[in-house]
Parts: C-alpha cells; structure tokens; sequence
C-alpha cells in the first residue's frame, strides 16, 4: 500500500499488531479473559471499616484530553504550619482484576499498555481500564491513597498509605490546566464548575512548583525530549507534532515520583519485598563528559547527578532552543531503567536520573503491571497477611516486566518511525539539520529538527558521534520496516 493511499490508520494499525506479535506481545485479548470481563457486572464494593470515606474531598484527575484509562486522582489540605499534606488516590485495581485469573494472566504476559501512533493495546480490557477500574468523573471507587506531608522547602516529612472510597469532581485536561495556571488562559469549565477547586489545584501547583525545586537541587535532571505524535483527519495521517512538557504535566509527574517513593519506603518499613524501578550510574558517562566540553563546560570524571544537573539547567537557560536535542543525547546515553526484585533488608540501587533512593511503580494499575503487582503487595502489608508473591516470583517478574517494557517501548517506537516515514516518502531529496542520537556498532541515528522524526545515517558516518550537529539529505523511506535513510550532506 501507498504512502498516498488515504488508508493510513489502518496500514499503521496492521504494522504494529505484526510488531507486538513479533515482539512477544499479545494485541488481543483471549476468549477467556473475554468470558471473564463479560462476568464483571460492575466496579468493586466492599465495605470493610478500614476503608476511609474520602469522597467528599475535592478530588480532581488531569490527564490528556482523550484520556478514560484514569489511575489517578490528587488533592491538598493543610497540615499545620506551611506544611501541606498532598494525597494522591491510586485506582484500586486488584479489587476487581483478581491475581491468578485470566485478566491477570493476560495483563502479567504484556506488562504495560501498549500506545501505538494508530492504536492503543490496553493492558486491561477497555470495560475495566476505562470504566470499572478507572477513576472517572463522578464515580464511587475503591483505591489506595498514598498521603504525603511537604513542608515549605519541598521536603517529605512524613507519608503513610490506606485504603479509601474517592469520588473524582473534576476531570481536567494537562493543557488546559497548564494554560491557566500559567495565565495564559482563562480558568477551565470543569474547574469553575467545582467550588473552591481553584484554590485547591493552586496549592497544589505551588506545593509541586517546591518539590520540584529541592528534587533538581538534589540532582533530578531536567530533561526536555520532544516525541512526535501522529496526527490524523479521520484515518489519514496529516502531521507530526511533539507533545511537550507543561505545568500541569510537573505538578503530576512531582506528585506521582514523591507518591511511588512513599512507597517504596511504606513496604520496606513492614518489612515487604517491593518490586523497585532502578536507573543505574550512566552507562555512557565518558561521552556525557564530551559533550559538555564541546559546549564549553566540564563534568567530573565520575557519574555525579548534581554535576549533571547543574550542567543541563545551565544548557536550558542558555540555548532553549536547542536543549530537547541535548535532553534526547543524553537520555539515550544514560541507559535504560529497569525492575529489580528488593527484598527484605535489601540495598537496591536508586534512580539515577530521579536522584533518589527509594522508587518503585505503583500510580498506574490499569496501565502497568508492575503498579498492579505493587498493589498487592500493599493491601498485604496493610492487613499484615503474606506477601502475595515469593521472593523468587518477584525476581523472575522483574526481568520480565523489564523485557516486556522494552518490547513496548519498540513497538511504540516501531510505529511512530512508520508513520514518520509515511509522513516523510513524498520528501525523498529534501535536506534536513539533524542531531546524532545514536552511534554504535549498529550504525548512526539522527533526529531531525523539523519535524521530529529520527532515521538512520547509510553514508557518510565517518567520525560521526551522540550529540554531533550534522546535515542530511533523506534519500528512502519504507514505511512498511518503519525505515528512514538519510545520507550526510556536504
């Protein structure tokens, strides 16, 4: 087929069912699991004293637009002083999506959901992850509050979990949101519509804003990469645009790394396994460290996270519009995150890139397994039964929730470059500026700069390296391999 076909959607959609399958991945879900979710007549009830009644608290989600897959819901209250007690309420998950059952075998065998440019592959089938299980507006549910106190630096004070009813108020859109909390905008219906809301999303802004601050003081590094979302009239394919970062997007991503470490925490302190997301030192710092000398700055020679920072932000403030090509060199050169088993008394490494400790994934049960496994794992410690899996189970789930992720984290990357090289196969010859993103016995990536799409260097590589500004000229495309050549201009 075509790139001029008027059939894209489709043409993506085929390619990345092939990529998943290919990848081990299952894009559809079996007649069992089927059965099970058609036997599901409702959201979860249960009616035990110790879970708290919240749904009165202003309980809002922000999240895409076109978002129903809700894991999470935030709110603020004062806790004496300046401090502030932020509560993050996580979809209760495993109240309906029972372990052993078919759901979970299904959800255990992908990980994750998978979001492709055409289609997206729920974890969950969509009458959970979108209803049942989701925390969507003006709907009773069950989940698990991680609440954490912040005082006027930023700084955790003290943090706890248990259990709940939540009812979400408000469900608000990231750029909507930030818009207004910018002043670029006025304020969005939704959050007029409930009162006090205003004040209450401010505080939390002001609270992340804090946190925010003290994380990257620490060594969080602020990283900025651009990836292309396809955009579509109908089915047919018209643009690549980057989604950016934005306040609102902070304010959940501050909320959401502060909750998953409460946890971590919350289950070493009963003595729990945790099933922790780890990002070792970076595995290319010596390349880290040219690129900073080529911009005129100098890194320690060890992997020092402070140093890092304070280079980047440096970097952001200097040249803006150059810093989402630095942000993409250096993701690439710090290497790729994973699950680890921690067990008992156990010293399992930090999150580099985070700069902290104790990290695991636990905000997105509908989305991820390893949050879904989290959960469990919870609940046990909050009843104080056993733990749901054996040391040895975590283990071998690690490893596989970290193979599946990354099989994922292809097949999403698979279809964005087919759909970039669908986008690009009628501007065979054009020349583009590019950043190298990668370099290596595979050979040599480039992204380009307008429109952001990445392809692969087949002439001219000599001397070429992570980092390095180059100009290419795009001589093929194939959309159905999801390649995109380019050859170094002169």
């Amino acid at each position: 087929m075509s790139a001029g076909t008027r059939h894209h959607r489709s043409e993506l959609q085929a390619i990345a069912r092939r990529a998943m399958r290919e990848r081990g991945l299952e894009p559809d879900f079996s007649p069992a699991v089927l059965t099970e979710t058609g036997a599901i007549s409702g959201p979860a009830e249960e009616r035990d004293s110790a879970i708290r009644d919240l749904r009165h608290l202003p309980w809002a989600s922000i999240d895409n637009d076109d978002s129903r897959d809700l894991d999470q819901l935030s709110v603020a209250a004062p806790a004496g002083g300046d401090a502030v007690t932020i509560l993050v309420a996580v979809a209760d998950v495993d109240a309906v999506v029972r372990k052993g059952s078919a759901i979970d075998g299904h959800a255990q065998m992908n990980t994750t959901s998978v979001y492709t440019a055409a289609e997206v592959f729920p974890m969950l089938p969509e009458k959970l992850s979108t209803d049942l299980t989701s925390l969507g507006e003006g709907e009773e549910r069950l989940a698990l509050v991680v609440a954490t106190t912040i005082g006027p630096d930023g700084a955790v004070t003290d943090g706890d979990v248990y259990r709940a009813r939540v009812v979400n108020h408000a469900k608000l859109a990231y750029d909507a949101v930030a818009a207004w909390l910018a002043g670029r905008a006025p304020v969005p219906p939704r959050v007029a519509a409930v009162p006090g809301l205003d004040a209450q999303l401010r505080l939390q802004d002001r609270v992340a804003q804090a946190m925010k601050e003290l994380r990257h003081h620490r060594g969080a590094l602020s990283l900025a990469t651009l990836e292309p979302r396809a955009v579509f009239d109908g089915d047919v394919l018209t643009d690549l645009l980057p989604d950016e970062q934005n306040r609102a997007r902070e304010l959940i991503e501050d909320f959401m790394i502060t909750a998953n470490s409460v946890t971590a925490k919350f289950l070493e302190a009963r003595g729990f396994p945790a099933l922790r997301r780890v990002l070792r030192s970076p595995e290319r710092w010596e390349r880290i460290v040219a690129l900073a000398v080529d911009l005129g700055e100098r890194l320690p020679p060890a992997p020092d996270a402070r140093a890092l920072e304070a280079f980047l932000e440096a970097q952001r403030r200097a040249d803006p519009g150059r810093f989402p090509d630095l942000s993409l060199s250096v993701v690439k050169l710090l290497g790729s995150g994973e699950y680890v088993l921690d067990p008992p008394g156990g010293t399992a490494d930090g999150h580099f890139g985070l700069a902290v400790r104790d990290y695991t994934h636990s905000t997105a049960p509908n989305r991820r397994f390893p949050d879904l496994i989290t959960q469990r794992l919870l609940k046990a410690a909050l009843t104080g039964g056993p733990a749901p899996y054996s040391d040895a189970e975590l283990a071998a789930l690690a490893r596989h929730c970290t193979e599946a992720e990354d099989n994922a984290a292809k097949v999403e990357r698979q279809v964005r470059k087919s759909a970039a090289a669908l986008f690009l196969a009628s501007r065979i010859g054009e020349r583009f500026d590019a950043i190298v993103t990668g370099a290596g016995v595979k050979g040599t990536w480039v992204r380009v700069l307008r429109p952001h799409v990445e392809g692969k260097v087949v002439r001219g590589v000599e001397g070429l390296d992570v980092g390095d500004r180059v100009r290419v000229e795009l001589v093929r495309t194939d959309v159905e391999r999801g390649f995109i050549d380019f050859a170094r201009a002169a």
